[in-house]
């Protein structure tokens, strides 16, 4: 009991305590509050009589006026973009489940014991956007991608006011992923004013139209600029030189125009790299317009994409092979093989040689190359400069038509092998001794004179025709040289030192 007391006396005492703290703390609270009100007081006077921030008239007029600009853009080039709805068909062997259990166990009555399935079709829906590009009386053509369109049954095409029409596709292009579609109607639609794209620069406004995500957002609009030009490496083994912006493209805006602050069509939108989710992050990429045009030409006057063929299999070489070729610095593709009786081995270009320019236009890369020869018209000569043995030379090569036969004749691909040389890296990678010598067999092209007369991947060459080869420039040497009539390889296999068979030409 007394102890209670005693902690009972102490609580209140320090509940007192507490009590006295909070009425003291208040008081000073209150005095500082009074003490401090009418400075307050004047601060927000002074506040409600100053006058308000005022937009600069010039800066606000130069605004306005590029947004003038981008509100005329847009209505320029809106009407001439489209909705493009497909539908895709197939048809697959089904068992025929109508919801009824024993038909599901042991099929339709009519069916049962005689091991047969139903057909059933499957229809599958896609969408993406075009531009209306040409009219011919009531038939409209419009330009779009081939992946929007390619494989589908049925295609409608929306315009901006909500009028559908039925399309067909006139023709396409699969490697550069293009294609062009068209309907019909006796209403009258804007042509899209194709601008040139050979004069795009980075920085250059970009706005980019479509319909990205389906019909709730159709007909948008976005703005970026241009984030760099003559990108490669596109989906599907896409040739092309892409246009790049920063402009947001989603899907849905593939075929879709990217368009100048003139409202001039500078690219065709046509993908957008991405991560995990799918979603733009500010990588979109149209085809250049200038690739388009002589597609669309083509396509509308025969149906049909004729591409020029020159008859070479090309690879970027990467920084070692660069420096062992002794190219470094130079930009241009690797003549890695040429087909024999190709316009290129008619013309003089042989296996090895680094092809730098065409028609004194500079070459960047493979796929670069691979569009510009595509772009010269069979029949047609064109000027090929290459850096051989250290030299420059020039080549005249009439162009002749490719087909897809014809450039999958790998027996005709000469010599039909890729090799490397040999550093301490190299053996240290690849399992060797540090004395191994000879050119590694990094891969050899199946129906290839390579492969037909034995030669595998993994052997080392040592010599070309009875000359000896120790490095990738002696090795294209004795290619170009020495092989006009038969080919041999001496290579060391394993621990053996062997020689091939002889390919006859």
């Amino acid at each position: 009991m007394d102890l209670r007391r005693k902690l009972s006396s102490k609580g209140f005492f320090v509940l007192n305590l507490v009590l006295i703290g909070i009425i003291f703390g208040f008081s000073l609270a209150f005095l500082s509050f009074s003490c401090t009100a009418p400075h307050f007081g004047s601060i927000a006077r002074a506040q409600a009589t100053s006058s308000p921030i005022e937009i600069p008239k010039d800066a606000l007029a130069a605004a306005e006026g590029l947004q003038t600009v981008f509100n005329a853009v847009a209505e320029k080039i809106l009407p001439s973009v489209v909705e493009v709805k497909t539908v895709s068909v197939q048809r697959r062997q089904s068992q025929g489940f109508n919801g009824i259990p024993w038909d599901f166990f042991f099929g339709p009555r009519n069916e049962r014991n005689e091991g047969q399935e139903r057909e059933r079709e499957y229809r599958s829906q896609n969408m993406g956007s075009g531009i209306i590009v040409r009219q011919e009386k009531d038939v409209y053509y419009v330009l779009t991608n081939n992946h929007v369109v390619d494989g589908s049954s049925e295609i409608l095409v929306a315009t901006r006011d909500g009028k559908e029409y039925a399309a067909e596709i006139r023709g396409k292009d699969s490697r550069r992923d293009l294609a062009v579609i068209s309907f019909k109607t006796t209403e009258s639609f804007p042509l899209a004013d194709l601008g040139d794209s050979d004069t795009v620069r980075v920085g250059d406004w970009a706005i980019a139209m479509g319909n990205p995500l389906g019909e709730q957002f159709a007909f948008s609009v976005t703005l970026g600029i241009v984030s760099a030009v003559g990108r490669t490496g596109g989906p599907g083994g896409n040739i092309n030189d892409f246009i790049q912006t920063d402009a947001s493209i989603n899907q849905g805006n593939s075929g879709g125009p990217l368009v100048n602050i003139r409202g001039e069509v500078i690219g065709i939108n046509t993908w957008i790299a991405s991560n995990a989710g799918g979603g733009s992050v500010g990588l979109g990429f149209a085809i250049p317009v200038n690739n388009a045009k002589r597609v669309m030409d083509e396509i509308i006057k025969s149906g049909s994409v004729s591409d020029g063929w020159l008859g070479v299999s090309l690879i970027s070489p990467d920084r070692d092979m660069m420096q062992a070729l002794s190219l470094e610095g130079r930009q241009g593709a690797l003549a890695a093989q040429v087909f024999l009786g190709s316009p290129a081995d008619k013309g003089g270009i042989r296996a090895g040689d680094f092809i730098t320019h065409v028609n004194k236009r500079e070459v960047r890369g493979t796929n670069q190359l691979t569009q510009m020869v595509g772009d010269i018209k069979p029949g047609e000569r064109g000027v090929f400069t290459v850096i051989r043995d250290g030299r420059t030379m020039d080549f005249t090569v009439q162009i002749e038509a490719r087909t897809d036969a014809i450039a999958s004749e790998n027996n005709k691909l000469w010599p039909g092998l890729m090799v490397i040389a040999l550093n301490d890296d190299a053996r240290s990678s690849l399992g060797l001794a540090k004395d191994a010598q000879g050119l590694y067999v990094i891969q050899v092209i199946a129906d290839s004179p390579a492969a037909i007369v034995g030669i595998q991947r993994g052997d080392r060459i040592t010599s070309v025709n009875d000359t000896p080869v120790k490095d990738l420039l002696s090795f294209y040497k004795a290619i170009r040289e020495k092989t006009d009539k038969e080919l041999w390889f001496s290579f060391i296999r394993g621990d053996s030192d062997l020689d091939s068979l002889k390919f006859k030409r």
